[in-house]
């Protein structure tokens, strides 16, 4: 007797690649504003010749890396909302600043859109695996 395989549903399935997939991106686009933030300081339009101090706003964006490497899942979320300050700066620094400057704000702002959708993404993928394989009440 050949009992028909039950229907998944297919929020039920666990997105194990979007979730690692999601991670990848989280990184790199944090490895990314990292870089961006202080070659854009120190080198590419520094406020002053030589650099500028504004070198250490990438100090912030250094400690979630450990947590992401470890793939905690309250780093996503507190960085999810950090990136915030980041894409702020970026605006009100492409309305203000002259070439090469506002180039480098819209790179910023378009790193920290990136950071955040990896994030949210990888939060909500994450929650949708746990709740699948988490086991169903047992009915009344």
């Amino acid at each position: 007797m050949n009992h028909p395989a039950p229907a998944i549903p297919p929020h039920a399935a666990t997105p194990a690649p979007l979730v690692d997939g999601a991670r990848r991106v989280a990184v790199a686009s944090l490895l990314a504003l990292i870089a961006l933030c202080l070659a854009w300081e120190l080198f590419l339009a520094p406020l002053r010749p030589g650099g500028s101090w504004l070198a250490l706003k990438a100090l912030p964006l250094c400690i979630p890396l450990a947590g992401f490497l470890k793939n905690r899942m309250y780093t996503y979320r507190w960085v999810s909302l950090m990136v915030w300050l980041y894409f702020t700066e970026g605006v009100v620094r492409a309305w203000s600043d002259r070439a090469p400057g506002n180039w480098l704000a819209l790179l910023e702002i378009l790193l920290s859109l990136v950071l955040f959708t990896a994030c949210t993404v990888h939060i909500r993928m994450r929650l949708r695996g746990a709740a699948a394989q988490a086991p169903a009440p047992e009915a009344p």
